[in-house]
């Protein structure tokens, strides 16, 4: 990856929002995604990013995007920035493996871990009904699937391996109630307990969840009634695995605990396609922090990673192409702290100055920007600009100390889908809203 350490071009703000205008492509309807369409070509992974986790047109925009790909291109999945157990639920629902019946709405109302909105909204309820309608009357090797990549499932995890092992495997069944037992006293407080407790201990539960990974991969050539529920059970055997790395670094503080994760994610990708075969072709929806390149921000010299660099690293041959996500102003969906409840929020207009700001003034409208055509721009490939990144805590009022994320834009992203204004997205969760459907459902772009 080309990197530039001089800054022999001074910025100026109004040559930057000229260039701006020059190469971006108007963006007012799903007709106007081709040269998106073109740049992605024949590439493997496309992942698919967002600049908050609850804004409803940065989910809209992915599931048309998703839609195509996996339509036009023969794409195999989908893999997100969600648990794997509640993930695999909905999997095998799109998939039509769902013996209760339960639809959509049911399956992903049950995604019950905090942020519960993340995943439990109506704009996935409609990508989840049309991944269930699209898979319908496919073979099973050619169904689109829906998964997990994050590491945050550890008792949730556990809990699927243990009831999976006493309907398969009872004689295995021990070792994975030696390392819920280990885990389970820490269970209240999420990770934060066995982190403190792991200070003093430091490979606390480790050899359990190790030996857990060993019995299962050992065992795996006995499990052969549903390839697709072995691959499962191993996963959640290396969520743990990972989950503990992860509790165990983080209360160091520091980028170890971040690139655990991030690592995490990038090695369940690469599972995901050796399961789906030498051509599978994957999409991953992640925030901007996880999909646009780590060395093209502040990150890289903080120590750390992502899982759009590291894919970038891997599979530069066969193609990456990764898409950002940004907004000037509008609303979100957030919470106050963590674990707090959700609450929709004004997003207020960009800080002067950031990429978001120069997008809006090249022009009040959407827009997408192909970043091949910005690459021979020398100003914009020399400086960093603050790009505005909300997580699932937001306070606007605080947003100038650690919202922006100094990127080179055009080295961060393949492309960029810039929105002028948006909303925020409708949760199941809500009260009073409940199962009340939202007024434009199923939505459109």
């Amino acid at each position: 990856m080309k990197r530039y350490f001089t800054r022999e071009v001074p910025f100026n703000e109004l040559e930057a929002v000229s260039a701006i205008r020059q190469w971006s492509y108007p963006l007012q309807s799903k007709a106007d995604l081709g040269p998106l369409l073109d740049r992605i070509g024949d590439a493997r992974i496309v992942m698919l990013g967002e600049a908050s986790h609850g804004t409803h047109e940065y989910y809209m925009w992915r599931a048309y995007i998703s839609r195509r790909l996996i339509q036009e291109k023969g794409f195999n999945f989908i893999a997100v920035e969600g648990d794997w157990p509640e993930c695999y639920r909905l999997n095998r629902f799109v998939k039509g493996y769902d013996q209760d019946n339960k639809g959509a709405f049911k399956v992903l109302h049950g995604f019950s871990r905090w942020p519960t909105w993340m995943w439990a909204n109506w704009e996935m309820v409609a990508l989840a009904e049309w991944m269930q309608m699209y898979n319908t009357g496919i073979p099973a090797n050619k169904k689109a699937g829906f998964y997990g990549l994050d590491v945050y499932s550890l008792w949730e995890s556990m809990d699927s391996i243990m009831q999976y092992l006493k309907k398969v495997d009872p004689a295995a069944l021990k070792v994975a109630e030696d390392a819920f037992h280990c885990f389970e006293p820490f269970r209240k407080e999420e990770g934060s307990s066995y982190a403190r407790a792991a200070q003093f201990v430091p490979d606390l539960c480790q050899t359990e969840v190790v030996e857990l990974l060993k019995k299962i991969q050992e065992r795996l050539p006995m499990y052969n009634t549903d390839h697709e529920n072995v691959f499962s059970t191993e996963q959640n055997a290396l969520v743990a695995v990972n989950a503990e790395k992860y509790y165990r670094a983080m209360i160091a503080g520091g980028p170890h605990s971040w690139n655990i994760r991030d690592r995490h994610m990038a090695d369940t990708l690469e599972r995901l396609l050796d399961f789906h075969g030498e051509d599978a072709k994957g999409i991953i929806w992640a925030h901007n922090t996880h999909v646009g390149d780590a060395r093209a921000t502040d990150m890289k010299d903080e120590g750390m990673y992502n899982i759009g660099e590291l894919a970038r690293l891997q599979h530069h041959e066969k193609g990456v192409v990764l898409v950002g996500f940004g907004s000037y102003q509008g609303s979100v969906m957030a919470g106050r702290a963590w674990g707090a409840p959700m609450k929709e929020m004004e997003l207020p207009q960009a800080q002067q100055g950031s990429w978001e700001h120069l997008l809006h003034m090249a022009g009040k409208n959407n827009k997408l920007l192909i970043m091949d055509d910005l690459t021979s721009n020398d100003m914009l490939m020399e400086h960093h600009i603050g790009h505005r990144a909300v997580g699932v805590v937001y306070n606007a009022a605080y947003e100038q100390y650690g919202n922006y994320v100094p990127s080179i834009l055009p080295m961060r992203y393949d492309a960029f889908i810039y929105l002028d204004e948006t909303k925020a997205l409708h949760p199941l969760h809500l009260e009073p809203q409940g199962r009340q459907v939202p007024q434009t459902y199923p939505f459109g772009v």
